[in-house]
Parts: structure tokens; sequence; C-alpha cells
């Protein structure tokens, strides 16, 4: 269901160019505050009398689909904002006259620093955030919100348990949980986290490994994944031994993000590895339950160099085909949108990354705490590889089912993790191969795998 923005009189006014933009609804996530979009919306259109930005808001899971049903009705919207899991989705969507939906940002911004007086915001903006939403060397699209995984930890049991620091490599939790287990009447395990496609595409990216060809889908359309690597079975055997030595809780559910919130509440496991975003609730929930949450970096694999993490988010998508004025009016609204107020309010008021170094500094004087600082700090680390940028796929939520499944086995079923997976990289290279063929037709087409990853 679609919400409109109240940006103001003179939607329909002829001496107005309208601009829609469709952004995600932010009641969807962890926190009750207002989108800043709407109040943007209606400051930009008193400072730019000229235009009329009309903003609509969806569920993130049912952007493409409602983006697909424009399309073919021809009314597209000049921008609209994806999810970082349907990047493939938006490159490959097409418009009603068969060309791609949208352009690239960067060659519509054509280095200018200032847009209709707003001044262009992706040049500051934190390298591993702008350059996910890169491919084949063009800037695709406009970062508006970021996250990555975290580490969440009961610092109170810690302390119990003679950890002085939340653990930062795959050894140290192993070795926290082993103490943990040592206390009287500790916790009943020491760590969980949801069984969801996110970790592992990070334990990949953390090591520097590549999930499929073609720079991760980066320089080129992904023709063949990998998720059975040495990396991915690294990360595999750990979470396996950490079960079986009974330190990691598992509901037996995929995607139980409920079970794992509640054991972290409860005090059943000291840590709990999730999204930056739940530092909205997760140390409220230390708060009302008597202990303090510390947030530290998602732990990573001892044994081989730190490439990065994977960010998670939202992307501005600039629609093709616009005239000149068009482009610059929805051009310029975007570069407010993201200005260094508007970008510091997002990301206090959704618990979010900062996307840009001016918004973080404001944030910063503004008394911004260290442990929000987290997973800021760690996408800053990244190498800027394809490795730690993480891959686009065509089928991607489909092909991440084929891990959760197949860790679900593993831990549940007692697979063996090598046969498992390659049986899990199998089968998603059939979903992908769909995916593409399906793609280019002929005739050419946009995708018909909408899902969202979640």
């Amino acid at each position: 269901m679609a919400v409109h923005s109240r940006s103001g009189d003179g939607a329909d006014d002829p001496r107005k160019k309208r601009i829609d933009v469709w952004l995600t609804d932010p009641t969807k996530w962890a926190t009750d505050a207002v989108d800043v979009a709407l109040s943007a919306a209606e400051e930009f259109n008193q400072a730019h009398p000229e235009y009329h930005v009309v903003v609509t808001r969806f569920d993130f899971q049912q952007m493409p689909a409602e983006v697909a049903r424009a399309v073919e009705q021809g009314t597209v919207p000049h921008v609209v904002e994806y999810h970082d899991a349907v990047t493939r989705v938006a490159l490959d969507t097409l418009g009603p006259d068969g060309s791609p939906l949208f352009t690239p940002i960067g060659p519509a911004i054509a280095g200018r620093t200032e847009i209709l007086g707003e001044p262009v915001v992706l040049g500051d903006m934190m390298p591993a955030i702008r350059d996910y939403f890169g491919y084949a060397g063009e800037q695709m699209s406009l970062p508006r919100t970021a996250s990555t995984m975290v580490l969440f930890a009961n610092m109170d049991l810690l302390a119990r348990a003679g950890v002085a620091e939340p653990p930062r490599t795959w050894r140290e939790v192993t070795e926290a949980c082993q103490a943990l287990a040592r206390i009287p009447d500790g916790p009943a395990h020491g760590i969980t986290w949801p069984n969801f496609y996110w970790p592992f595409l990070q334990a990949a990216a953390q090591q520097g490994a590549l999930i499929a060809d073609h720079d991760n889908g980066r320089s080129g359309r992904a023709e063949r994944v990998d998720l059975a690597s040495t990396a991915m079975l690294a990360y595999v055997d750990w979470w396996r031994g950490l079960h079986r030595d009974g330190h990691f809780r598992y509901s037996g559910e995929i995607r139980d993000f409920p079970d794992c919130f509640a054991a972290f509440e409860n005090q059943e496991v000291a840590f709990m590895l999730s999204s930056s975003v739940d530092a909205s609730h997760m140390l409220r929930r230390g708060e009302r339950n008597g202990f303090t949450v510390g947030v530290g970096p998602l732990p990573h694999n001892d044994e081989v160099p730190m490439a990065g993490n994977v960010l998670g988010g939202m992307s501005l998508w600039l629609a093709a085909g616009l005239d000149p004025t068009e482009q610059d009016g929805a051009l310029a609204f975007m570069q407010y949108l993201e200005n260094p107020r508007n970008a510091a309010v997002w990301a206090r008021e959704h618990y979010r990354i900062p996307v840009t170094r001016a918004a973080a500094d404001l944030l910063v004087r503004e008394g911004w705490p260290p442990h929000l600082r987290v997973a800021g700090d760690q996408l800053e680390s990244a190498d800027g590889s394809p490795a730690a940028l993480g891959p686009l796929l065509g089928g991607h939520a489909e092909i991440m089912s084929e891990l959760t499944t197949a860790m679900h086995d593993v831990l549940v079923g007692g697979a063996e993790p090598v046969a498992r997976f390659r049986e899990a990289n199998t089968r998603a290279q059939k979903i992908l191969d769909a995916y593409n063929a399906y793609c280019a037709g002929p005739p050419r087409r946009s995708p018909d795998l909408l899902v969202v990853s979640i």
C-alpha cells in the first residue's frame, strides 16, 4: 500500500515540474521516527518553486513489483529507492520502450559540484557505501541508507566470565564462549544469530572471497556462482563447531530473529550477531533487564587477512529519458535529501550509518555515542575490493535461500558440509542461469524474480 507525502499544494500546477519520488517506507524498520524525506520535500518545493516533489512510499519488499506495474501502465516515477539486494534487478529492469529504465547517476551528474544550487554529495560519500552501487565503472545510483552486521554483547556476563572486551575474531568468540560455559549458573549458550543470508555474505567478504565471477558481478553480469568456496566452508565449519559444542543457540527455524532477540534479552546467550540497525532496540533490551549492551565489530576469521564487510541499505535510482529540466530537478532533490543535516537526521533516527562524511562529522559534534560508530568504522576499514563490496546477483533471494537451507541441514540434519554446499551451489547455478536467460530473451525482458531477500 502506497503512502503519499504531505508536501503541500501544487502537484497539479501546470507551471511547476512535478517530480515523483518513490521511497521505501521507514515504518517497516525498527523505529517509529518520521521519514525526513517528507519535510525535505516540503523545504525543497519552497526553495525551488518551479518544481513540486511528491514523495510516495512503499514497503521495500514490494518496490520492485510496484515499479514493474508502473512500467506496464506507463507511469514511471522520476526517482526510485531500491534495496541493495535487488541492485541487479534495477540494472535489468526495462522501460516501456524496451531500454534500461534507469540511467547511471554518475554521468547524469557529469562532474558538477552543485545542481540547481544544491551541493552534490556523491564525492563526500564513504567509498564502501558509494561503490557498492557502482557497476562496470559507472556510478549507477545514489546510496541513501547503510548498515552492516555487528556483534552485540552482554558486558555483565562477559565480566563474570573474565572476558574484558567483545571478541573480534572467530577464535576469540570460541574462547569467550568456552569461558562463559564455565560460569556457575551462566547462560545456556554463548552466542546466537539468525540463519539468514547476510552472515554468509559477510564471511565471504571478510575473507576476500568472491561469490560470483566477473568481479562478483561488478565488472559484468554474474554467470557463475561459488557457494562452496574454501572461505565459505571455513565459515560453515566454524559455525557447525560452535553448535556441536553447545555454544551456538539455534531454534531449528531459518530466519528466526524473534528467538535470537528473546534469547539475548533473557540472558540465555551473551552474544548476538545482527544488523547494526538493531541497536535501536538491542540497547533498550539490556536497559530493561538490568545489563549493559556493548557493540563490537563483526568477528572475522583469524587465519586470513581481513578484506571488509558487506553493507545493507537503500539507494536512489534515476529514471532514464527525462527532459533536462526534469532530470536536474530530480538530481537536485536527491542531493538535498542527502545534505549533511538530512542525512544526519536519517542516520540518527533510524540507527543507520551516515552515508557522507559531512553527516558523520555533524553527528559526532552533536554527541553521537561511540558504540553507534562501530558499524561505520567497520565499513571505512574495507579494502574496496569486489569481494569486500559483495555480489550483484540476479535471483538473489532464491540463491541466498540455498545457503540458509544448506546450513539448516548441516546444523539440524547432520549433513556433511562440503557435499551439502556443493549441492546448494548446483541449485543456485540453475537459478542464476534461468534468471539470465529470461532477461536475455529474445525478446529482452525485465526480470521476473522480484523477491527482496531478508
